[in-house]
């Protein structure tokens, strides 16, 4: 078995969830006490999120890179950046350590794609929405057309992932407006939704949505799983 190099507390919400998935699927395959091979460094998330809001990216994957180098000598032998957004730092991060790194993206588009979905809403911070580094991702090695809420719709999402999810709050509220903003793009000829961000499944599960939902989370974990297990 492979070593796993986590990179969490982006939010720690969903690193918990991320540390529970990956050790009950190495149970699932392996059977008995079997449990994952891991390493775990969570990162205060308080000054990487000022930094997002102040634009500073150069400090973050800084940082990034740091944590990646600190699991790379404590022996990980493959890495998981435990969260959408921050994988704007992925290449960055691949290329300053050599190591393998499992991308989020690349999760969902493989799930997408084995239940025929070519066209996809996704939700996420605005990051993940708005910029280039995930949905040119989905659509230029994947082949998978993306389209996004309205503006005021991903306001509202990231306002509810950071001033929320984040901190564990689940409202009903937010959940009813999700699943709106959902059906909007749905009806704009989604075929799937990609949950874009750790925390969304937190609030959003299969049984809300009329369409497939990729919980991003699950299917990442998954795949380190998968390749954990690989000879």
């Amino acid at each position: 078995m492979k070593t796993i190099g986590l990179i969490g507390g982006l939010s720690w919400e969903s690193s918990v969830e991320y540390y529970r998935l990956i050790n009950e699927g190495i149970k699932d395959r392996l059977g008995g006490l079997h449990s994952a091979q891991s390493l775990l460094y969570s990162v205060d998330f308080g000054p990487v999120e000022e930094h997002m809001r102040q634009g500073d990216w150069q400090q973050i994957d800084k940082l990034l890179v740091d944590v990646a180098l600190r699991l790379q000598r404590g022996g990980a032998e493959f890495l998981m950046i435990c969260s959408n957004t921050m994988h704007k730092c992925a290449d960055s991060i691949r290329e300053q350590t050599g190591m393998q790194l499992i991308h989020i993206a690349d999760a969902a588009a493989q799930k997408s794609k084995e239940q025929g979905v070519k066209k996809v809403g996704l939700l996420g911070t605005r990051f993940v929405m708005e910029e280039d580094f995930y949905r040119q991702r989905l659509n230029e090695q994947h082949g998978i057309e993306v389209i996004i809420p309205e503006e005021a719709e991903r306001h509202r999402i990231n306002n509810v992932i950071f001033q929320e999810l984040c901190l564990g709050i689940l409202s009903q509220q937010s959940k009813e407006e999700f699943q709106k903003i959902i059906n909007n793009l749905v009806v704009q000829g989604a075929e799937g939704i990609v949950l874009g961000c750790t925390e969304i499944p937190l609030l959003i599960k299969q049984a809300d949505v009329t369409v497939p939902v990729f919980d991003t989370m699950t299917l990442h974990a998954e795949a380190a799983v998968r390749f954990a297990l690989e000879n």
